[in-house]
Protein backbone atom coordinates (compact mmCIF):
# COMPACT_ATOMS: atom_id res chain seq x y z
CA UNK A 1 0.00 0.00 0.00
CA UNK A 2 1.16 3.34 -0.82
CA UNK A 3 2.23 6.59 1.91
CA UNK A 4 -0.04 9.13 2.24
CA UNK A 5 0.99 12.99 0.50
CA UNK A 6 -0.92 15.75 2.19
CA UNK A 7 -1.45 18.74 0.17
CA UNK A 8 -2.93 21.57 1.79
CA UNK A 9 -5.05 24.17 -0.28
CA UNK A 10 -5.90 27.63 0.84
CA UNK A 11 -9.70 27.35 1.39
CA UNK A 12 -12.45 25.24 0.69
CA UNK A 13 -13.19 26.72 -3.08
CA UNK A 14 -9.46 26.18 -3.56
CA UNK A 15 -9.78 22.35 -2.81
CA UNK A 16 -12.87 21.98 -5.15
CA UNK A 17 -11.02 23.01 -8.31
CA UNK A 18 -8.05 21.46 -7.21
CA UNK A 19 -9.85 18.02 -6.77
CA UNK A 20 -11.77 18.44 -10.06
CA UNK A 21 -8.58 19.43 -11.90
CA UNK A 22 -6.91 16.59 -10.78
CA UNK A 23 -9.29 14.65 -11.73
CA UNK A 24 -9.56 15.28 -15.44
CA UNK A 25 -5.78 14.54 -15.37
CA UNK A 26 -5.77 11.49 -13.85
CA UNK A 27 -9.04 10.41 -15.91
CA UNK A 28 -6.90 11.13 -19.13
CA UNK A 29 -4.12 9.76 -18.11
CA UNK A 30 -5.39 6.53 -17.36
CA UNK A 31 -7.24 6.58 -20.72
CA UNK A 32 -4.41 7.81 -22.83
CA UNK A 33 -2.70 4.75 -21.15
CA UNK A 34 -5.27 2.65 -23.34
CA UNK A 35 -7.13 1.52 -20.07
CA UNK A 36 -10.67 1.15 -19.31
CA UNK A 37 -10.85 4.04 -17.02
CA UNK A 38 -13.11 3.46 -13.82
CA UNK A 39 -13.67 6.19 -11.09
CA UNK A 40 -15.44 5.59 -7.50
CA UNK A 41 -17.37 8.77 -6.11
CA UNK A 42 -18.24 10.07 -2.69
CA UNK A 43 -21.10 11.95 -1.63
CA UNK A 44 -20.94 14.16 0.90
CA UNK A 45 -20.71 18.47 0.84
CA UNK A 46 -17.34 18.41 -0.11
CA UNK A 47 -17.56 15.14 -2.90
CA UNK A 48 -20.41 16.94 -4.76
CA UNK A 49 -19.11 19.89 -4.54
CA UNK A 50 -15.95 18.75 -6.51
CA UNK A 51 -17.99 17.45 -9.17
CA UNK A 52 -19.92 20.74 -9.33
CA UNK A 53 -16.55 22.17 -10.04
CA UNK A 54 -15.68 19.97 -12.49
CA UNK A 55 -18.58 20.62 -14.24
CA UNK A 56 -18.76 24.38 -14.67
CA UNK A 57 -14.83 23.75 -15.77
CA UNK A 58 -14.30 23.64 -19.37
CA UNK A 59 -11.35 21.19 -18.72
CA UNK A 60 -13.51 18.09 -18.32
CA UNK A 61 -14.03 18.00 -22.15
CA UNK A 62 -10.71 16.11 -22.20
CA UNK A 63 -12.43 13.04 -20.50
CA UNK A 64 -13.95 10.30 -23.01
CA UNK A 65 -16.88 10.67 -21.36
CA UNK A 66 -18.71 7.76 -23.00
CA UNK A 67 -16.04 5.32 -22.40
CA UNK A 68 -15.74 6.41 -18.21
CA UNK A 69 -17.57 3.64 -16.08
CA UNK A 70 -18.87 5.27 -12.71
CA UNK A 71 -19.20 3.86 -9.33
CA UNK A 72 -19.85 4.70 -5.58
CA UNK A 73 -18.25 4.11 -3.02
CA UNK A 74 -21.62 3.54 -0.46
CA UNK A 75 -24.98 5.29 -0.65
CA UNK A 76 -28.21 5.77 1.59
CA UNK A 77 -30.59 2.78 1.04
CA UNK A 78 -33.61 4.89 0.13
CA UNK A 79 -35.87 4.99 -2.78
CA UNK A 80 -34.29 5.93 -6.61
CA UNK A 81 -34.38 9.82 -6.56
CA UNK A 82 -34.47 10.54 -2.87
CA UNK A 83 -32.43 14.13 -2.16
CA UNK A 84 -30.32 12.08 -0.09
CA UNK A 85 -28.95 9.92 -2.51
CA UNK A 86 -25.39 10.27 -3.41
CA UNK A 87 -25.86 8.83 -7.43
CA UNK A 88 -28.67 11.36 -7.25
CA UNK A 89 -26.82 14.47 -5.67
CA UNK A 90 -23.62 13.06 -8.47
CA UNK A 91 -26.04 13.42 -11.40
CA UNK A 92 -27.49 16.97 -10.70
CA UNK A 93 -24.08 18.20 -10.12
CA UNK A 94 -21.79 16.61 -12.93
CA UNK A 95 -23.76 13.27 -15.19
CA UNK A 96 -26.63 14.99 -16.36
CA UNK A 97 -24.28 17.78 -17.65
CA UNK A 98 -21.41 15.53 -19.76
CA UNK A 99 -21.92 12.68 -22.22
CA UNK A 100 -21.65 9.55 -20.10
CA UNK A 101 -22.94 6.20 -21.34
CA UNK A 102 -26.27 5.71 -19.11
CA UNK A 103 -24.83 1.63 -18.94
CA UNK A 104 -21.46 2.62 -17.49
CA UNK A 105 -23.30 4.76 -14.46
CA UNK A 106 -23.56 1.69 -11.87
CA UNK A 107 -25.43 3.30 -9.09
CA UNK A 108 -25.94 1.10 -6.11
CA UNK A 109 -29.63 -0.24 -5.83
CA UNK A 110 -32.42 1.53 -3.88
CA UNK A 111 -34.83 0.46 -1.65
CA UNK A 112 -37.84 0.59 -4.06
CA UNK A 113 -35.62 -2.12 -6.21
CA UNK A 114 -37.27 -5.16 -4.89
CA UNK A 115 -34.38 -6.16 -2.72
CA UNK A 116 -32.96 -6.26 1.05
CA UNK A 117 -30.04 -4.14 1.42
CA UNK A 118 -27.82 -7.20 2.03
CA UNK A 119 -29.21 -8.49 -1.42
CA UNK A 120 -28.69 -5.21 -2.79
CA UNK A 121 -24.93 -5.48 -1.71
CA UNK A 122 -24.87 -8.98 -3.17
CA UNK A 123 -26.32 -7.42 -6.37
CA UNK A 124 -23.84 -4.53 -6.68
CA UNK A 125 -20.98 -6.93 -5.78
CA UNK A 126 -21.51 -9.12 -8.92
CA UNK A 127 -22.22 -5.90 -11.02
CA UNK A 128 -17.99 -5.11 -10.11
CA UNK A 129 -17.21 -8.48 -10.52
CA UNK A 130 -18.74 -8.54 -13.84
CA UNK A 131 -16.34 -5.57 -15.22
CA UNK A 132 -13.12 -7.06 -13.20
CA UNK A 133 -10.15 -7.45 -15.59
CA UNK A 134 -7.44 -10.07 -15.58
CA UNK A 135 -5.25 -6.82 -14.65
CA UNK A 136 -7.39 -6.10 -11.73
CA UNK A 137 -6.00 -9.63 -10.16
CA UNK A 138 -9.41 -8.60 -7.50
CA UNK A 139 -13.21 -9.22 -7.97
CA UNK A 140 -13.82 -5.75 -8.75
CA UNK A 141 -12.32 -3.32 -11.77
CA UNK A 142 -9.86 -1.47 -9.84
CA UNK A 143 -10.33 1.90 -9.70
CA UNK A 144 -7.91 4.90 -10.82
CA UNK A 145 -9.44 7.42 -8.70
CA UNK A 146 -11.45 6.17 -5.54
CA UNK A 147 -12.81 9.62 -3.76
CA UNK A 148 -13.74 8.58 -0.31
CA UNK A 149 -15.20 11.80 2.07
CA UNK A 150 -13.86 11.76 5.73
CA UNK A 151 -16.27 11.67 8.85
CA UNK A 152 -15.76 13.53 12.08
CA UNK A 153 -15.25 10.07 13.61
CA UNK A 154 -12.98 9.01 11.34
CA UNK A 155 -15.05 6.84 9.05
CA UNK A 156 -15.26 6.62 5.00
CA UNK A 157 -17.86 5.34 2.83
CA UNK A 158 -20.10 3.41 4.97
CA UNK A 159 -17.92 1.75 7.21
CA UNK A 160 -18.18 3.32 10.66
CA UNK A 161 -15.73 2.31 13.44
CA UNK A 162 -16.04 -1.00 14.98
CA UNK A 163 -19.16 -1.75 13.34
CA UNK A 164 -19.70 -5.09 11.29
CA UNK A 165 -18.71 -3.38 7.72
CA UNK A 166 -15.19 -2.53 8.85
CA UNK A 167 -13.97 -5.76 9.69
CA UNK A 168 -15.30 -7.26 6.48
CA UNK A 169 -12.22 -9.07 4.76
CA UNK A 170 -14.19 -11.03 1.83
CA UNK A 171 -16.80 -9.48 0.50
CA UNK A 172 -16.15 -6.42 -1.40
CA UNK A 173 -19.89 -5.02 -0.83
CA UNK A 174 -22.39 -5.04 2.54
CA UNK A 175 -25.29 -3.85 3.66
CA UNK A 176 -25.10 -1.66 6.25
CA UNK A 177 -27.89 -1.99 9.07
CA UNK A 178 -27.78 0.56 11.92
CA UNK A 179 -25.83 3.48 10.63
CA UNK A 180 -24.88 5.63 13.47
CA UNK A 181 -25.18 8.66 10.86
CA UNK A 182 -29.07 8.73 9.31
CA UNK A 183 -30.18 7.17 7.37
CA UNK A 184 -29.63 3.75 9.27
CA UNK A 185 -29.43 1.65 6.35
CA UNK A 186 -26.77 1.75 3.57
CA UNK A 187 -24.90 -0.27 0.75
CA UNK A 188 -21.21 0.08 1.02
CA UNK A 189 -18.00 -0.68 -0.34
CA UNK A 190 -15.91 -3.11 1.98
CA UNK A 191 -12.17 -1.97 2.85
CA UNK A 192 -10.81 -4.79 0.84
CA UNK A 193 -12.71 -3.18 -2.59
CA UNK A 194 -11.14 -0.22 -1.49
CA UNK A 195 -7.92 -1.03 -1.16
CA UNK A 196 -8.11 -2.61 -4.46
CA UNK A 197 -8.13 0.91 -6.23
CA UNK A 198 -5.01 2.40 -7.78
CA UNK A 199 -5.29 5.83 -6.66
CA UNK A 200 -7.30 6.32 -3.19
CA UNK A 201 -7.97 10.34 -2.60
CA UNK A 202 -9.32 11.05 0.54
CA UNK A 203 -10.74 14.52 0.68
CA UNK A 204 -12.30 16.70 3.48
CA UNK A 205 -13.15 20.51 4.22
CA UNK A 206 -13.65 22.32 7.69
CA UNK A 207 -12.54 22.52 11.16
CA UNK A 208 -14.85 19.82 12.12
CA UNK A 209 -13.06 17.31 10.37
CA UNK A 210 -9.47 18.38 11.82
CA UNK A 211 -9.13 15.50 14.30
CA UNK A 212 -10.53 12.83 12.23
CA UNK A 213 -8.21 13.93 9.11
CA UNK A 214 -4.71 13.76 12.05
CA UNK A 215 -6.16 10.42 13.24
CA UNK A 216 -6.48 9.05 9.67
CA UNK A 217 -2.46 9.60 9.42
CA UNK A 218 -1.87 8.23 12.86
CA UNK A 219 -0.66 4.40 13.36
CA UNK A 220 -4.25 3.94 14.34
CA UNK A 221 -6.17 0.47 13.41
CA UNK A 222 -8.72 0.67 10.73
CA UNK A 223 -11.38 -1.53 13.03
CA UNK A 224 -11.15 2.04 15.68
CA UNK A 225 -10.14 4.53 12.21
CA UNK A 226 -11.71 3.50 9.05
CA UNK A 227 -9.69 5.78 6.99
CA UNK A 228 -6.31 5.09 8.54
CA UNK A 229 -6.68 1.68 6.81
CA UNK A 230 -7.49 3.58 3.68
CA UNK A 231 -4.66 3.41 1.44
CA UNK A 232 -4.16 3.26 -2.70
CA UNK A 233 -2.32 0.62 -4.31
CA UNK A 234 -0.23 2.92 -6.29
CA UNK A 235 -0.90 6.24 -4.60
CA UNK A 236 -2.93 7.52 -1.58
CA UNK A 237 -3.37 11.39 -1.89
CA UNK A 238 -4.86 13.50 1.35
CA UNK A 239 -6.03 16.94 -0.26
CA UNK A 240 -7.46 19.20 2.38
CA UNK A 241 -8.35 22.94 2.90
CA UNK A 242 -6.38 24.78 5.71
CA UNK A 243 -8.63 24.20 8.69
CA UNK A 244 -9.41 20.55 8.02
CA UNK A 245 -5.39 20.36 8.20
CA UNK A 246 -5.37 22.10 11.50
CA UNK A 247 -4.10 19.55 13.46
CA UNK A 248 -1.42 17.82 11.51
CA UNK A 249 2.13 18.84 12.22
CA UNK A 250 3.60 20.86 10.11
CA UNK A 251 6.27 18.47 8.43
CA UNK A 252 3.39 15.98 7.44
CA UNK A 253 1.96 18.55 5.43
CA UNK A 254 2.47 20.08 1.95
CA UNK A 255 1.39 23.74 0.69
CA UNK A 256 -0.52 22.93 -2.80
CA UNK A 257 0.87 25.36 -5.34
CA UNK A 258 -2.48 27.91 -6.00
Amino acid sequence: MSTPEVLVHRDEATLNDAIAARLVTALVEAQSDGRVAHVCLTGGTLGIACLAALAASPSHDAIDWPALHVWWGDDRFVPAGDPDRNDAQARAALLDHVPVDPTHVHAMPTSDSGLDADRAAAAYAEELKSHSRMEDHAALPSFDVCLLGIGPDAHVASLFPQMAGIHETVRTVVGVHGSPKPPPTRVSLTMPALLASREIWIIASGSAKADAVRLALSDAGPVQVPAAGARGRERTLVLLDEAAAAALPLDLRRLASP
